[in-house]
């Protein structure tokens, strides 16, 4: 496969994956607004901090208000990681390739952009307008990876389709976690209160864990919700299973077998981050602190998609990626 097809293919995987994890983050304030006290204020700060947005934000808005972020968020075209921009990126990439991708999958992709695009900022004219808006976003990047799933076959293009998916989804992942960091801050006592409660109930939600959560643990207590979101190797969201599947991926384009050990510098970067995840315990994460080790993951995350770039992605250019804002990656177009 020619690395240009191959990086295409990544990356409108991770632009899909963005672009889902995006209407996400905004349902993490979304659920939070139904259950906090009249008396405690909305904060949509903190998303713009946890998702490494906020440098640019301020470039642009002098305050983060709820409209501001949302507009930010979802259609700002100078914002690089918004929804508009990634799924402009991720029906450009599909359009490069529509030779390699199934008839499904391009008029999937096709038909979202066209459809978001059509929507303007003015349409929202009240919350459930608005949260019905993300919600039908969420199920329409569900329906395109179900259209890949059920129509490519499991050759390397698949692979390096889910590998972009799970690199992106658990560093998104780590990121809902941080959101409940940054909100209200730690020293604001709310520790171990109510309003702290909802606010580890609302990032379950957010990410469509609270009933798998409610099924295998009884208490919803900080230590559990971060160990289930972390560590847990069976739910499709957590850190531990993404990072596995992308590790099965990238071991299935070479050729190789984990079992056997490394073969390249991306196989061995992204073991090397699995098995730290595979011998790390709740108590291990909370003695660091839980802010300092997503920071650490995240590093180690964009390492490893570095390393994957290097190996296979810059072949053809003999150049290295680009960085957008924070800790967020951007394809380097061919």
């Amino acid at each position: 496969m020619l690395s240009r097809v191959a990086n295409s293919i990544y990356w409108m995987n991770r632009y899909m994956e963005r672009v889902e994890n995006y209407a996400r983050f905004v349902g993490v304030n979304f659920n939070l607004a139904l259950d906090l006290p009249p008396d405690v204020d909305e904060q949509w700060e903190p998303l713009l901090i946890a998702t490494a947005d906020h440098f640019l934000f301020y470039k642009y808005y002098d305050k983060p208000t709820k409209e501001d972020v949302i507009h930010f968020m979802t259609f700002d075209k100078r914002n690089p990681n918004s929804i508009i921009s990634c799924l402009y990126e991720a029906r450009e990439n599909a359009r490069t390739i529509r030779e390699t991708i199934s008839k499904e999958m391009w008029e999937s992709i096709n038909t979202f952009y066209l459809t978001i695009k059509g929507t303007s900022p003015d349409d929202f004219r009240n919350m459930d307008h608005m949260q019905s808006y993300f919600t039908d976003i969420r199920k329409n990047c569900q329906l395109f990876h179900g259209v890949v799933d059920s129509t490519i076959t499991r050759n390397e293009g698949w692979h390096f389709g889910r590998l972009g998916r799970h690199i992106e989804r658990a560093d998104k992942c780590s990121r809902f976690l941080d959101v409940k960091y940054f909100t209200l801050l730690q020293d604001s006592g709310t520790s171990g209160s109510t309003l702290d409660l909802m606010l580890w109930t609302a990032v379950l939600k957010s990410v469509s864990a609270y009933n798998m959560y409610r099924q295998t643990h009884r208490a919803l207590t900080p230590m559990n919700i971060v160990a289930f979101l972390i560590l847990d190797k069976l739910f499709p969201r957590s850190i531990a299973y993404c990072v596995r599947q992308a590790e099965l991926s990238l071991y299935a384009i070479a050729g190789s077998i984990p079992e056997r050990g490394y073969t390249n510098p991306a196989e061995r970067a992204l073991s090397k981050v699995r098995s730290e995840l595979e011998f790390t315990d709740v108590e291990d994460v909370f003695k660091m602190g839980l802010h300092d080790y997503l920071d650490k993951f995240q590093i180690k995350n964009n390492e490893v998609d570095n390393q994957i770039f290097d190996m296979y992605f810059g072949l053809e250019t003999g150049q290295g990626q680009s960085q957008s804002q924070g800790h967020f990656k951007s394809q380097w177009m061919n």
